[in-house]
């Protein structure tokens, strides 16, 4: 099994999410579906391209390699070691968002409070055990791959919130 799919499509749904933040600040007690909307697929679409900076590391590493079969079984094992930890933090988000989502409105504001919004504040430490996991998973060039990746995530909310919501407050 290659995790490359699974990546892919939790760091796209992931840059989603960072459009969605960057539009909504900290205050996003007004609904606005068409601007919501709109701030998630920006965020996609930044996210999108920025991926294909770990895309591009892992076909170089794969195009230079002197055994190309060992270096995609190298990468394919740090893909999965840098999977488990993004998997045990997307379940929780997914629960915490299910909750706030599904709940009255106070007890889906506390899950937002006592979920999401630390949950997001935890990205960066998800994502540096990520790189972990794929460190002790594949080694170097896993390594390198996962750590690329993981930098593209982390710059799509502070690109979008530049670009176009930097007046948003």
């Amino acid at each position: 099994m290659t995790p490359a799919i699974p990546l892919v499509l939790l760091g796209l749904v992931d840059a989603a999410f960072s459009g969605f933040r960057a539009y909504a600040g900290s205050d996003a007690r007004i609904r606005r579906q068409r601007a919501t909307a709109r701030a998630a697929l920006r965020g996609l679409a930044v996210g999108a391209l920025l991926l294909l900076a770990p895309t591009l590391t892992a076909a170089l590493l794969l195009l230079t390699a002197r055994d190309p079969a060992r270096t995609y079984n190298t990468l394919t094992a740090g893909g999965i070691g840098y999977l488990l930890p993004l998997t045990v933090y997307a379940s929780a988000v997914l629960l915490s968002l299910a909750a706030y989502l599904t709940l009255p409105f106070r007890a889906g504001t506390l899950a937002m409070v006592i979920g999401l919004g630390p949950l997001t504040l935890l990205r960066p430490l998800a994502v540096t055990a990520a790189c972990l996991g794929a460190a002790l998973n594949g080694g170097g060039p896993a390594l390198l791959v996962g750590a690329t990746a993981g930098a593209a995530v982390l710059c799509v909310e502070p690109a979008v919130h530049r670009h176009w919501y930097h007046r948003v407050r």
